[in-house]
């Protein structure tokens, strides 16, 4: 059985940025893996872990921007986090709009006769 060969967080982003680069040409993901040295599964595990600390030569595209792959579950969970940020800012809000209503008693009524079915069903809702 052969050793297992261990390589570095350098070495699998030039690993990385060379299958790119072949991918790009049109080859195979078999005829990449064989030119890196590593097996196919390999290189689909590299991919699929999430994008660590590269370093500065690796980590810059040709037009000097920073290189970032994204992986779709990386966006969803940005969405996520967006999601429930936004949802406690609406719950706050609302509250906040309830305690000035009860202070206030007219806030952000334009017409009585349109907002009071509103009104009810808000009522309804938030109890």
């Amino acid at each position: 059985m052969a050793k297992k060969k261990r390589h570095s967080r350098v070495e699998i982003a030039s690993k990385l940025a060379q299958a790119n680069d072949l991918a790009t040409q049109g080859k195979q993901q078999s005829e990449i893996a064989r030119a890196l040295g590593v097996s196919v599964m390999t290189l689909h595990r590299w991919r699929k872990a999430p994008p660590g600390p590269r370093p500065a030569s690796v980590a810059t595209h040709e037009a000097g921007q920073p290189y970032q792959m994204r992986r779709g579950g990386d966006r969803i969970a940005e969405l996520q986090l967006e999601n429930s940020r936004l949802r406690r800012l609406v719950t706050d809000l609302l509250l906040e709009k309830i305690k000035l209503e009860e202070a206030g008693g007219t806030f952000g009524q334009v017409n009585d006769s349109k907002n009071a079915s509103r009104g009810s069903k808000n009522a309804v809702l938030l109890k």
